[in-house]
């Protein structure tokens, strides 16, 4: 459905720039309605520049910025305010039980909740496993996959991923203080 509308606004009958921006809002709203449609609570200004797929455990803060993700599982994904992230997101909030009747594994799951911060970066192609928690103002590198936890104020990548920097803590709370949010 959103290719086919997109194709539409191909056509000359528009001038292009005029196309551009009814494109975008198009897939805008499309992508956003199936997040609203399936997630247990979705604040104002989210924004989907690609496809989301959301459980319903997911809660979602303002201004919450996907270019792409996918949930997978029965956990709880709850994700602050001013939270941005690349393509290809991945979330995970369950794995296959491994302790129980059978092995590999037997039919049953261990649930756990994902948590991320206020003024979370996020970038492409980066997978969060179940357990995860990431602080306010952290900033994982694309093509991570993390587990446990990254404080606020980090900045981490690899994988597993490793806090290898931090951000300016005066620098941050200057500009949160000012409202200067992207």
């Amino acid at each position: 459905m959103v290719h086919l509308l997109a194709k539409l606004l191909t056509f000359p009958v528009f001038p292009r720039s005029v196309r551009d921006r009814l494109r975008r809002r198009i897939v805008f709203a499309l992508y956003g309605m199936s997040v609203w449609r399936r997630a247990k609570s979705v604040g104002k200004g989210l924004r989907c520049n690609g496809p989301v797929r959301v459980t319903r455990q997911t809660e979602l803060g303002d201004h919450v910025h996907f270019n792409g993700a996918v949930f997978f599982g029965g956990g709880r994904v709850k994700i602050g305010n001013w939270f941005h992230s690349g393509e290809g997101l991945k979330i995970f909030t369950r794995n296959h039980n491994y302790e129980g009747e059978a092995i590999p594994y037997d039919n049953t799951y261990v649930h756990k909740s994902v948590t991320i911060g206020d003024c979370v970066w996020i970038g492409a192609y980066v997978i969060l496993l179940p357990g995860t928690k990431i602080g306010e103002g952290a900033i994982i590198q694309a093509g991570s996959v993390v587990h446990g936890e990254i404080p606020p104020m980090a900045i981490a990548g690899g994988n597993p991923a490793k806090v290898f920097a931090w951000r300016n803590r005066e620098h941050y709370d200057k500009l949160k203080a000012a409202g200067r949010f992207h």
